[in-house]
């Protein structure tokens, strides 16, 4: 079973990246996904910080691999079609359950 992790409510969970133009971009992790069992790495969605509260926001998915230091990690492409399938049918499944809930 893949686990998954909702942090849509965690206050504290952010990110920045550096886009192609050098500047950075706060995230906010939307969802986390242990794929450890099936393809050796965990996954993570994010999200554009600045988003205003109750727009749409476009999602980016990354295969994510911690650092030994535990204080960064690495964000890396995510390489098969069959990645993208499970990441594609966890969120389809969080985001079912979510609506159930409200």
């Amino acid at each position: 079973m893949t686990d998954i992790h909702d942090h849509s409510q965690d206050a504290d969970d952010l990110i920045t990246l550096i886009d192609e133009e050098g500047n950075e971009v706060l995230f906010r992790i939307h969802l986390t996904i242990d794929g450890q069992e099936q393809f050796g790495k965990d996954y993570v969605l994010l999200y554009d910080a600045s988003t205003p509260e109750g727009e749409e926001v476009e999602l980016l998915a990354y295969a994510y691999e911690q650092a030994e230091d535990e204080a960064e990690g690495k964000l890396q492409e995510i390489e098969t079609d069959a990645e993208w399938d499970m990441i594609e049918e966890v969120f389809n499944a969080f985001e079912d359950e979510a609506e159930e809930e409200e």
